[in-house]
C-alpha cells in the first residue's frame, strides 16, 4: 500500500447514518492500516513481510466470521439495518469492493517487499523462475515429501467432485494424453498438512511455494500427459459457530459444530494464474458460491503463508531482541509473588514486563502449602500452557481448583476442549459458564491460610492467559490482596459458575449486569462537571469502540464541552469532530512493533488530567454490544496511588503523546498519519527503555529515575 491515507466507506447520505461509521468497513480500514506497516522504510524487511502476512490471516478471519454473517442474513432474508443504516446486502456490496481493493494493496506490497528481501539474499522462486542448479533437489524433494500424500483426482462425470475444506488449497491441471491427443482435467488438493513455503538447502535462503513446486513437477505427477496450463484456487468457507439455545451438552455440540465449520458455505474463492474458462465455471458450478467473493489475480494467494519466511534466521532483517523484565518489586521479596503483593497492590505491563510473574503466580499457589483455593478463567490459553501446568499441579497437590473454560472462544473451541479433558483429569473442577454469554474476564483467585484466617489474593488482566501473545499484546496484569477485591472475585465466580446474581459489589463492575451502568454513572459526573464550568475530560484505550449507546453517550458528553481523546486500535464507529455533534473528540489508532490491546477508562472528576483523583479503570472490556450486553467482563478501578500514576500518567498519557506510530481519524473516515513532529514519540520504544513505576519497589527511590511524560496541552 503506496497511501498515506486510507477510508472509511459506506455511501452514508443523512440522518443516523451522519453518527456513525459502518462496523465492516472500519474493521477493513483497520486492516489497510496494519498493512501500510508492510511499507513502513523505518522498519526492517522481515518484520514488514511479517505485517503482510498479518494483514493475510487478519482478512481470512474476517472474511470467515463476519462476512460469513452477513451471507447468511442475506440467504436468510434478514433486512436489519446497521447503526449507519446499510442492509445486509448492501454491506456486502461495500465489503466486496473493498476486500479487492485491499488485496491489490497486498499484491503491490508483496512486489515490493520480494525486491528488498532478494537484495538481502532471500529470494522466493515461481514457476516462471527455474533454477537448473536446483532442479535436482527440488524433483527429489517432491518425490519423497510431496508425491506421496497428494492425490490427483479425475474431473468427468465418473468422479464425484472433490470436498474442498476451508482454507483449502488446490490446483486444476489441463491435460493431453501423449499417446491419442485426448484432453482431461485434474484436481490436485495440496493438503494443510504440507509446509506452505519450502526452503531450499544452502546458505542463500531460496524458498518455493509448495504449489509451485508441485506444478514445476507436472511430468513426474501426470506420466504420460503434456501440461496444457494449470490455476491455482483457494476457498473460505464460513467458520462461525452459532449457539443453539436447546444445546444440552456444549461439549458434544462444540465437538459437532468444529466439524461442521470445516464444511460452511463458500465466502471466498480466489483463482491465481489464467484459469480455463470452463474449469473455473466447473469451480464456481460445484462450490456453490452463493453470495461468495470471487477474487482473480496473478500474484500471491494466501498471504497468511508468508509467516513462514518471516522465521528466517535473519535477526539483521528483525526488530532487535527485546526480553522483558522482571518486577524489581518481586525480586526484592525474593520472588515471592504472595509477599510483593501482600505489600501492596501491583500493576504488571506486558510484554515490557515478563508474563512469567503472572505463571510464578499460580505456580507457587499450587507448591504453597497454605493456599487452599485456586479459581481461574480461561479464555485463550494457547497450546502450550504453563498455566494449565500450574492449575494441574495444584489440583495434583490437592488443592481445591476450578476452571471456567470458555468454549465459544472463536478459533481456540478445539485447543479449549483439549484443556478442558486434560483439566478434569487431573481433578480440576471445569465450569463451562454460561450458554448465551461468553466469560471473557480474565481473573484469577488464590485463596491463602494465613494467621489463622483466609487471605485472598486476586489477578486481574486486560489481556489473555497466553503465554505466547503476551510477548506481543501489550495488556496490564493487575495484583492485589485487598479484601474488597478478593469478596467481589469469590462473587464473581459465583456467579458464573452457579448463576447466583452478585449483590452489593465493592469495587468490580460486571457485565453484562453492571459495567454499562457505571461507564454512564462516570461519563455522566463529567457531563455535569463540564456544566458547573469545572475540568471535564474523558481518555480512554480500546481495540474496538461499536456500541451506538455509548457512543451517543460520549457525543453527549462533547456538546456539554467534556474534552475526549480515545485510542481506537482497530474499528471505531464513531465519528470524531463533527461540529454540534463531536467537536471535542479526537480519535487516533496505533499500530506498531507490539499490538495494543489493554483497555483503559479514565474521568478527570473535577481537574485536569492527569491527576491523582482522577477515576482510572482497567477493563477486558470494548466499547462493543457484545462486551456490554452478552458477554462475563470486569471493570476494575485502579485505587493504589503508584499503580494509579502507572496506568494513568504512564501508560495512558504514552499512548496519547505517541507520534510515530499513530493514525489520526478524521471525521470522513480517512485515517491518515501523525506528524512525528520536532520531537518524535514512540510508546513502545518508551516502554522498552524504561521500567515501570509500580514494579520497581525500593528501586523507585533509589535507582535510575524513570522520565516523567508530560502533556502538551491542545496537542491531545
Amino acid at each position: 500500500m503506496t497511501t498515506e491515507t486510507v477510508r472509511v466507506g459506506g455511501g452514508q447520505t443523512a440522518g443516523a447514518e451522519v453518527r456513525y461509521f459502518n462496523r465492516e468497513l472500519s474493521w477493513l480500514t483497520f486492516n489497510q492500516r496494519v498493512l501500510a506497516e508492510a511499507s513502513n522504510p523505518d522498519y526492517p524487511v522481515l518484520e514488514r513481510l511479517r505485517f503482510l502476512s498479518i494483514s493475510g490471516s487478519n482478512l481470512d478471519e474476517f472474511l470467515m466470521v463476519r462476512v460469513a454473517g452477513l451471507a447468511g442474513q442475506v440467504r436468510r432474508q434478514i433486512e436489519e439495518v446497521s447503526i449507519e443504516g446499510m442492509t445486509p446486502s448492501q454491506q456486502l456490496g461495500a465489503i466486496r469492493e473493498k476486500v479487492i481493493e485491499l488485496e491489490l494493496d497486498q499484491q503491490k506490497a508483496w512486489e515490493e517487499l520480494q525486491v528488498l528481501l532478494a537484495e538481502c539474499g532471500i529470494t522466493i522462486l515461481d514457476d516462471d523462475k527455474r533454477e537448473p542448479a536446483h532442479a535436482r533437489w527440488m524433483k527429489d524433494y517432491f518425490q519423497e515429501h510431496i508425491l506421496p500424500v497428494i492425490t490427483p483426482q479425475a474431473i468427468d462425470p465418473a468422479h464425484p467432485f472433490p470436498f474442498v475444506a476451508n482454507q483449502g488449497m488446490g490446483i486444476l491441471f489441463a491435460l493431453s494424453r501423449i499417446a491419442d491427443g485426448a484432453e482431461l482435467m485434474e484436481m490436485v488438493l495440496i493438503p494443510q498438512s504440507l509446509p506452505r513455503f519450502i526452503r531450499i538447502p544452502g546458505e542463500e535462503a531460496i524458498y518455493i511455494s509448495v504449489e509451485d513446486l508441485i506444478c514445476l513437477n507436472v511430468e513426474l505427477l501426470f506420466p504420460g500427459f503434456r501440461g496444457l496450463g494449470h490455476g491455482v484456487f483457494r476457498v473460505l468457507r464460513d467458520s462461525d459457530i452459532e449457539i443453539e439455545e436447546e444445546a444440552e451438552d456444549l461439549v458434544r455440540y462444540y465437538r459437532t459444530a468444529i466439524q461442521r465449520r470445516r464444511r460452511g458455505m463458500v465466502i471466498l474463492l480466489q483463482l491465481q494464474g489464467k484459469f480455463d474458462p470452463a474449469a473455473e465455471a466447473l469451480l464456481r458450478n460445484q462450490l456453490g458460491l452463493d453470495k461468495a467473493i470471487v477474487i482473480k489475480t496473478g500474484g500471491l494467494i494466501g498471504f497468511g503463508g508468508l509467516s513462514k519466511i518471516v522465521e528466517e534466521d535473519r535477526p539483521d532483517l528483525k526488530f532487535e531482541p527485546y526480553t522483558p523484565r522482571y518486577p524489581e518489586r518481586v525480586l526484592e521479596h525474593d520472588g515471592d509473588c504472595f509477599a510483593s503483593i501482600s505489600e501492596k497492590d501491583i500493576v504488571i505491563h506486558h510484554p515490557y514486563e515478563s508474563f512469567e510473574v503472572v505463571v510464578d503466580f499460580l505456580r507457587q499457589a499450587a507448591s504453597d502449602p497454605d493456599v487452599v483455593a485456586i479459581k481461574q478463567t480461561l479464555y485463550r490459553a494457547g497450546n502450550q500452557s504453563s498455566v494449565i501446568a500450574a492449575l494441574i499441579a495444584a489440583a495434583e497437590a490437592g488443592k481445591s481448583v476450578t476452571a471456567v473454560v470458555e468454549l465459544k472462544a472463536r478459533f481456540d473451541e478445539e485447543q479449549n476442549l483439549f484443556w478442558a479433558s486434560q483439566l478434569e483429569r487431573a481433578g480440576v473442577q471445569v465450569i463451562y459458564g454460561f450458554v448465551d454469554w461468553k466469560t471473557h474476564a480474565k481473573v484469577s483467585m488464590v485463596v491463602r491460610r494465613e494467621k489463622g484466617s483466609y487471605r485472598t489474593y486476586c489477578h486481574f488482566g486486560t489481556g489473555n492467559y497466553h503465554p505466547v501473545t503476551a510477548r506481543i499484546y501489550t495488556d496490564l496484569s493487575f495484583f492485589t490482596a485487598d479484601p474488597k477485591f478478593g469478596r467481589d472475585a469469590g462473587k464473581l465466580f459465583n456467579f458464573i459458575t452457579g448463576y447466583v446474581e452478585p449483590q452489593k459489589l465493592e469495587m468490580l463492575a460486571i457485565s453484562p449486569l453492571f459495567l454499562r451502568d457505571r461507564l454512564y454513572e462516570c461519563i455522566d459526573r463529567e457531563i455535569a462537571n463540564a456544566r458547573a464550568g469545572k475540568p471535564a475530560t474523558i481518555w480512554a484505550k480500546l481495540n474496538a469502540l461499536t456500541d451506538s449507546k455509548l457512543i451517543n453517550r460520549l457525543y453527549e458528553a462533547s456538546q456539554a464541552g467534556v474534552m475526549i481523546a480515545l485510542v481506537i486500535r482497530g474499528i471505531c464507529c464513531l465519528r470524531p469532530g463533527i461540529e454540534g455533534l463531536s467537536e471535542n473528540i479526537t480519535v487516533k489508532s496505533i499500530i506498531g512493533r507490539f499490538l495494543e490491546h489493554s483497555r483503559i477508562w479514565a474521568f478527570a472528576n473535577g481537574a485536569e488530567l492527569p491527576n491523582r483523583r482522577a477515576r482510572v479503570f482497567i477493563t477486558s472490556a470494548d466499547g462493543m454490544s457484545r462486551n456490554l450486553d452478552r458477554r462475563v467482563e470486569l471493570l476494575v478501578p485502579i485505587r493504589n496511588r503508584t499503580v494509579h500514576d502507572q496506568v494513568l500518567s504512564q501508560v495512558m498519557l504514552a499512548n496519547l503523546l505517541d507520534t510515530e506510530q499513530s493514525w489520526v481519524l478524521a471525521p470522513d473516515g480517512s485515517y491518515a498519519r501523525m506528524e512525528k513532529g520536532e520531537t518524535p514519540f514512540n510508546l513502545h520504544r518508551y516502554f522498552m527503555t524504561n521500567p515501570s513505576l509500580s514494579g520497581r519497589g525500593a528501586a523507585l527511590t533509589s535507582g535510575r529515575k524513570v522520565p516523567k511524560l508530560a502533556l502538551r496541552r491542545g496537542k491531545v
